[in-house]
């Protein structure tokens, strides 16, 4: 029997709120005795995992350049060898001894999130060519109905940023600048997300 269009309506969108720490990181939010630490804290990577030890600091900005002091992020990425921790790699056994996903909260002071990670290697990209280097950001915050995903590749990369097939798909190149993580000394990129603005990072609809 096919039904009225509308008898099952989609329910209104909602944007995180306060919830999401309290949810996603109770220790953070002041919420002890829930785990013994939130998951997608810490360093995703032990002294046995291989590849180069990096941190990514960044911090995500409104439209008006304000940081967003609640904001939550995820970050997904391959192996040093550009194998994913996934049921779904089909390439070879990603390193056992890196998670590959993180979760940071942004500093309720500055709003600046960290992750202690690797340098992930170049992956596939479905027609045969290479990616880039590059870690997926998933982020959510009051006021963002739906979480956004980006990219960020990595500034001592130019020559395989070059022939990226997905950055190669941005029509406004300017915007490419966007995407980039900015090496700082020897191990730290920093990767500032704009929510909107004439820096407004480029976002994938995924």
């Amino acid at each position: 029997m096919v039904q009225s269009l509308s008898y099952l309506k989609e329910s209104a969108s909602q944007t995180a709120g306060p919830y999401v720490h309290i949810g996603c990181t109770p220790n953070f939010a002041g919420i002890k005795g829930v785990f013994e630490k939130d998951l997608g804290s810490g360093a995703l990577y032990d002294e046995q995992t291989q590849g180069t030890r990096i941190t990514i600091r960044g911090t995500v900005y409104d439209g008006g350049e304000n940081a967003l002091k609640d904001a939550l992020i995820e970050i997904w990425q391959a192996d040093a060898a550009g194998l994913y921790n996934s049921p779904g790699e089909t390439r070879g056994t990603a390193d056992p001894t890196f998670l590959g996903w993180g979760r940071s909260p942004g500093d309720m002071e500055t709003g600046e999130f960290v992750f202690e990670t690797i340098k992930p290697g170049s992956v596939p990209f479905r027609d045969g060519r290479w990616m880039a280097p590059h870690v997926t950001f998933w982020i959510v915050a009051r006021g963002i109905n739906i979480g956004l995903q980006t990219r960020m590749y990595f500034s001592d990369d130019e020559a395989a940023n070059a022939q990226d097939p997905v950055l190669a798909r941005i029509e406004h190149k300017a915007r490419i600048s966007t995407l980039i993580g900015k090496k700082e000394g020897d191990s730290t990129y920093r990767f500032d997300i704009h929510l909107q603005g004439d820096k407004e990072t480029v976002f994938f609809d995924i």
